[in-house]
């Protein structure tokens, strides 16, 4: 039995599952933790971790460290996604952080969160068929899975901060800044060649943003007790729900049940790819995921440490875009 903290540093939140994995394979979550540290806010086009941004991310990583030691952690991993992956000074981020937590920053690359949200979801949803999305602050991940393999996927980088930052008020948006964002989603989606292939396809979207769409229509529906993994809308509801936070100023959007506070300034911009690929490939449903790239980091290390393939074996043809930004 090993227990094992797995930190992910995204461009919005920073989140830390800590799990019990057994030598049968099977695991067991121990404690979740997030924070929304806003870790991309401020980089604008010259890609700079802002000092501020940086010093509340580490403050945040240390009190993980605390509560990774109170449950006696033996493995420790530490990931960062978009907002340090695109950084000019990702370094200076990597030595501050690992002199003042003595954590080994792992800075995945678009292909390795693409193929983690690939295994969390292919091992937890009974899926076939279907184009993942990952929105999160700083960059979308799109998969395309055929049958249960995982034959393309790429990373763009669009989120719920850059977009709002570039293109959205963040108070009561306008339409020529709704229209220049979505403008901006369609321009990085029309270079990948491969989505002409998911048209009709079911849509499993996860990251903070999107479950927010589950989340309102649990609360409108008064079914808080329907878990958000596996929640399914149609395209539908999920337009009628982005009308309503749409139109909706930012205090307005605070009082929307289901819809985080902390996460109301920034949440157009978090679900318009979404929006944009449900109109972009003609999908009629999105079914929720509240796995992702922390569970497909434990189910890598459950395949390293038993041995068996979880997943059917990737066919050697596979061809993946990485993210070139």
């Amino acid at each position: 039995m090993t227990v094992i903290a797995i930190m992910d540093l995204g461009s919005n939140s920073t989140r830390m599952t800590i799990s019990k994995v057994r030598s049968d394979g099977s695991y067991e979550v121990l404690q979740r933790s997030q924070s929304m540290v806003r870790l991309s806010e401020g980089m604008q086009s010259d890609k700079q971790l802002q000092e501020k941004a940086m010093d509340r991310t580490i403050e945040v990583m240390k009190e993980f460290m605390e509560t990774a030691k109170e449950f006696k952690a033996e493995k420790i991993v530490p990931t960062a996604t978009a907002a340090v992956r695109q950084a000019t000074n990702q370094q200076v981020f990597i030595d501050k952080l690992f002199k003042e937590t003595g954590l080994q920053l792992r800075v995945l690359t678009g292909l390795e969160e693409a193929h983690y949200d690939y295994l969390a979801i292919i091992n937890t949803l009974q899926v076939t068929d279907t184009l993942i999305i990952d929105t999160g602050g700083g960059s979308v991940e799109l998969i395309y899975v055929q049958g249960t393999h995982m034959v393309q996927a790429i990373s763009v980088p669009i989120g719920a901060v850059n977009l709002t930052e570039a293109y959205l008020e963040r108070d009561k948006i306008s339409a020529k800044a709704l229209f220049a964002a979505q403008l901006a989603v369609e321009r990085q989606f029309s270079n990948v060649p491969w989505l002409q292939n998911v048209r009709h396809l079911p849509i499993v979207a996860l990251g903070g943003s999107n479950r927010t769409f589950a989340k309102i229509s649990r609360r409108a529906r008064n079914v808080m007790d329907l878990p958000i993994h596996g929640y399914r809308l149609t395209a539908e509801e999920l337009f009628d729900i982005f009308a309503e936070v749409l139109v909706a100023d930012l205090d307005e959007r605070k009082k929307i049940p289901g819809l985080g506070k902390d996460r109301a300034d920034i949440i157009v911009g978090g679900m318009l790819p979404l929006i944009t690929a449900l109109q972009y490939v003609d999908a009629n449903q999105v079914i929720f995921s509240q796995t992702g790239l922390r569970e497909g980091i434990i189910f890598e290390y459950i395949m390293q440490q038993t041995g068996h393939a979880v997943v059917p074996p990737v066919p050697g043809d596979m061809t993946i875009d990485d993210d070139k930004n």
